[in-house]
């Protein structure tokens, strides 16, 4: 007996679906088997969270953690050069730890790549109508490219790694309280009535009998004293200069000082690193009343950056 095609085709098919039930069902019968290697580290790290840090530079917030690269604002450092950023708002990870407003003890480690600028930026004035005028100006930023190498908890003022010291920018209302820094009356003290005193004693040697030569002499050494019961009356400190030495420091690699509040420090005397360097809290109080700053020298902690850059 014949069968048609249709009867055929048929059942071929019922016998591969048949074939392919049994496969899929021996497959699923099969006991799963988990992998040896690194199941068990598997189960330890799972639900740990990547430790990450919130860093401030450059007037910016940064989100980083070990291994990133990214692009600061520009800092004073050669590519190749360690660097530690000290200014940490926030510590994440398993533990969080949120500063008031940075976290004591903690700070983050990086590793200078390049000094680099960013792209050109075009800026394009025109004028509206009867005026007939434009102008365009190009700029390129300044900028530093970092991988961040370690992050520290704690001990960031024992690691020995330098600080990293960038151009900061003072805002529009500190610079024009620094343009009437000069005209305002320094606060009076006591020191003065000491310091008259010593110069009278020591002039006092000059009415005593003795050769012309020897004369001279004590007068020479009276006149830094002098000048220290000038600077005592005025309040400010005693290391203050008419003129530079030699050549003047670029007082703008202090992280804080731009270039208006680098010409009233000129115009109060102040030209090298060295001179803020030998400031004592009775002068950062002075000059803190001189320039308007509240707090700003020691915020920075201008007297740190000063001495490392008066040593090179």
């Amino acid at each position: 007996m014949k069968r048609s095609p249709f009867a055929l085709a048929f059942g071929v098919y019922g016998m591969l679906s048949l074939y392919w039930g049994t496969q899929s069902e021996a497959r699923w019968q099969k006991p799963h088997k988990h992998p040896k290697a690194g199941a068990e580290e598997t189960r330890k790290t799972k639900g740990t969270t990547p430790m990450f840090a919130v860093l401030k530079t450059g007037g910016k917030q940064y989100k980083v953690a070990k291994d990133d690269k990214l692009t600061i604002e520009r800092i004073h450092a050669e590519p190749g050069e360690a660097v530690q950023f000290n200014d940490v708002l926030m510590l994440g990870g398993d533990k969080v730890t949120v500063g008031a407003p940075m976290v004591d003890g903690a700070a983050v480690q990086a590793e200078v790549l390049d000094q680099i600028r960013g792209p050109k930026l075009i800026h394009y004035v025109k004028r509206r109508r009867k005026h007939s005028s434009q102008r365009t100006k190009g700029h390129r930023q300044y900028l530093t490219t970092i991988k961040i190498t370690e992050i520290l908890e704690k001990g960031a003022d024992k690691s020995g790694v330098k600080a990293a010291i960038g151009t900061g920018s003072v805002s529009a209302a500190a610079l024009g309280a620094s343009a009437a820094a000069s005209f305002a009356k320094p606060s009076p003290k006591a020191a003065p009535k000491k310091a008259k005193p010593a110069a009278k004693k020591e002039a006092a040697p000059k009415k005593e009998a003795a050769p012309k030569a020897e004369k001279k002499a004590p007068a020479k050494k009276a006149a830094p004293k002098k000048e220290e019961a000038k600077a005592a009356d005025t309040g400010k400190p005693a290391n203050l200069l008419d003129k530079p030495k030699g050549e003047k420091d670029d007082l703008k690699l202090i992280s804080g000082v731009g270039p208006k509040l680098e010409d009233t420090l000129n115009t109060q005397g102040v030209f090298h690193f060295w001179q803020i360097a030998e400031w004592k809290k009775a002068d950062i109080a002075m000059m803190d009343d001189l320039l308007s700053f509240k707090g700003r020298i020691e915020r920075d902690d201008w007297i740190k950056q000063a001495k490392a850059l008066a040593k090179g």
